[in-house]
């Protein structure tokens, strides 16, 4: 029982640093199954949020890091000399310095080039890293910051609700972080790109809930298309469109066909979730008002196990009491 209490308060805290909402988040009841699954991985009672990565660098006027570039990254030790070919091998980065090939822990101190949403650009800094040890398996994590050019100081690029600095994961390529149009939310392929996913966002959360986009299962099948579901899922993104339905700090139950999540509640079935959305909606969602998608496609029977063979790729779920 003790386990259990400090994995569900670490999570809370977890949320808490993101910036979630205010209202106090009401802890449901566990079972044993739960609890044993709290303790094993990040399965069932997961904390939802609506931001897709950090929203923006430091409040609103130098505007969101939509993706860094590869190219144009420097060595700490040699600030005015680009690294030739780098690169990312999972959540690790590798490259050239020189004649001298890095790796790892050679990156701290390294500066990258982002790309703001108004088409700017910003310096990024590498002030710690965090390499993969134990349950984090291979998801190694970095401290960032960027350079203000109007104070003339760095700032963290990830900024926690009170300030401080959080933790960001690269991944290559880029979302959309439009919302209410098409491809909004979506992932796009840029081998020349990669986001720096802010902790406590959906793009990190997937990562630690186990859909780490660079993996693949051991009859090696990628992960990357669950990893972008469940973005979809944890924003409450039902339309595809990005827009989020939901409040930071509701509650849900996720699960695959894959093994990587389980079905550990009895709780409400939600939705079906792909790529793209949801696949279909019930009456029990997270949204305050009834669902509505256009271009939903018809699908009877939303939670049927048998969906996960044509298509769904993710299902959620939501305590008792929960939607409009």
């Amino acid at each position: 029982m003790g386990e259990w209490r400090r994995v569900v308060r670490a999570v809370i805290l977890a949320c808490g640093l993101a910036g979630c909402g205010s209202e106090a988040v009401v802890e449901p009841e566990p079972t044993l199954q739960s609890q044993v699954a709290a303790v094993a991985a990040p399965n069932g009672r997961n904390l939802n949020g609506r931001n897709l990565n950090g929203r923006n660098l430091n409040g609103t006027a130098l505007g969101a890091l939509v993706s860094v570039n590869l190219s144009g990254a420097t060595a700490a030790d040699s600030v005015d000399d680009t690294m030739r070919s780098v690169w990312l091998e999972g959540s690790v980065f590798h490259g050239f310095s020189g004649e001298r090939e890095v790796s790892g822990m050679d990156f701290l101190g390294a500066q990258f080039v982002g790309n703001l949403a108004d088409g700017q650009k910003v310096d990024l800094r590498v002030d710690a890293i965090e390499p993969a040890t134990g349950d984090s398996g291979d998801i190694w994590s970095y401290r960032v910051s960027f350079f203000d050019a109007a104070e003339g100081t760095w700032k963290p690029a990830c900024p926690a609700a009170d300030g401080s600095a959080l933790d960001a994961i690269p991944v290559s390529g880029t979302w959309n972080y439009r919302e209410g149009v098409a491809g909004g939310g979506a992932r796009l392929e840029d081998p020349t790109l990669f986001t720096f996913a802010c902790e406590g966002a959906a793009i990190a959360k997937c990562i630690h809930f186990g859909y780490r986009p660079w993996a693949t299962t051991a009859d090696g099948r990628s992960l990357a298309d669950h990893h972008q579901a469940c973005t979809r899922m944890v924003r409450a993104d039902y339309c595809g469109d990005g827009t989020s339905h939901t409040k930071d700090g509701n509650w849900v139950n996720l699960y695959d066909a894959l093994g990587v999540q389980q079905d550990t509640e009895a709780w409400l079935m939600e939705a079906e979730w792909t790529t793209d959305g949801a696949r279909c909606v019930s009456s029990s969602t997270r949204s305050t008002e009834p669902v509505s998608c256009p271009n939903m496609p018809e699908l009877s029977g939303c939670g049927q196990q048998g969906h996960f063979r044509t298509g769904t790729l993710l299902m959620s779920e939501v305590p008792p009491a929960t939607g409009p």
